[in-house]
């Protein structure tokens, strides 16, 4: 079958591997219809993403179809469409037992830390299936995505009517971007591309709309919040630099979330911390009870995600057309890969 290998940085090859065997007792195989291309990826391509070995089959933004299920298995049927939750947790130790599986010490992602779903069928567990047959295979691969903001805007504690700014309006950024509003907050969205920011106004009606680089960004925000800084900063760009300013950002005992991953180290002026009495907060992918939640919301419209996939491929054209999708001038937002 058609699989996708990352063999190193820079380098992806289209291989043949053989289909999976039936699927043992609590598994399911599935058929991949759709992979979305994630910023994990893309650092990973570059050689920038931590916890990665190469080579490796990427991919854990997917939409399936369930082929066939193993003894035991009554979450999906054959036929079935699923998100995938793609968060391979031990399911024994003290967080998973409190209900915090994303930060299991063993967890393992697939396409990260494992094989994952750029090729034509997998095995998954089937507690790892979130189905959803009124769905659309598009919808279904971005459930992950926005996972990861609706989690990041669960650890802010954000209520309605709160102040909140977005820093970097990538395609986390917009996940964060699209709960903070359904929480009823006040957003604004900062980004170094005028053509991300515009996508924010027309997507989503976002006016609050600031450029970065600029050192009189503390000041803008205060004039555009009645003369104070955000209460809540979500910080979705994995850069080191701007995750260290986010701090400079924040109102007195504001939170500061961190949804994007750097790596490396992180510098924060420990007195301006100190001064504000601020709240650090990290996150880490998402517990399993958000899929359905963000499913529920998908299938009532309160989410839309179609103006999202900007760019899309077949998985033989992919590794040609990807390079492209980096250059700026591709104003990629979301781009999917199809195996069917």
């Amino acid at each position: 079958m058609n699989t996708i290998v990352l063999e190193r940085p820079g380098k992806f090859a289209l291989e043949q591997t053989p289909k999976p065997g039936q699927p043992g007792p609590g598994e399911a195989r599935v058929r991949v219809h759709r992979v979305g291309i994630c910023g994990t990826d893309i650092h990973a391509y570059a050689g920038r993403m931590p916890f990665f070995k190469y080579p490796v089959i990427p991919g854990h933004e997917l939409g399936v179809e369930v082929l066939a299920v193993g003894g035991g298995v009554t979450e999906v049927a054959q036929g079935d469409r699923c998100a995938v939750e793609p968060y391979m947790n031990c399911g024994t130790c003290a967080m998973c037992i409190s209900g915090k599986s994303n930060a299991c010490p063993d967890l393992q992602v697939i396409g990260i830390h494992t094989d994952g779903g750029m090729r034509e069928e997998i095995l998954v567990p089937a507690k790892k299936l979130h189905p959803k047959n009124s769905l659309e295979y598009d919808q279904l691969a971005l459930v992950e995505t926005l996972a990861i903001g609706c989690h990041g805007v669960n650890r802010s504690n954000l209520s309605a009517g709160e102040t909140a700014l977005v820093v970097g309006a990538g395609p986390i950024g917009l996940t964060v971007v699209t709960f903070a509003r359904l929480r009823g907050a006040r957003v604004a969205v900062v980004d170094i591309s005028k053509d991300r920011l515009s996508f924010c106004r027309e997507t989503f009606g976002v006016d609050t709309l600031l450029p970065s680089g600029s050192g009189g960004l503390p000041r803008e925000l205060e004039e555009l919040f009645g003369g104070n800084l955000p209460q809540v900063v979500f910080d979705a760009t994995g850069n080191g630099t701007s995750m260290g300013t986010a701090i400079h950002l924040a109102g007195s005992g504001a939170r500061v979330v961190y949804v994007g991953v750097y790596n490396g180290d992180i510098s924060i002026n420990d007195p301006e911390l100190h001064r504000k009495e601020l709240t650090l907060l990290a996150t880490r992918n998402a517990p399993s009870d958000d899929f359905p939640f963000i499913i529920e919301r998908m299938e009532k419209g309160d989410i839309d995600t179609r103006r999202w996939v900007t760019h899309r491929a077949s998985c033989v054209d992919m590794i040609e057309q990807f390079p492209g999708w980096l250059r700026p001038e591709a104003k990629t937002i979301k781009a999917i890969v199809s195996f069917t």
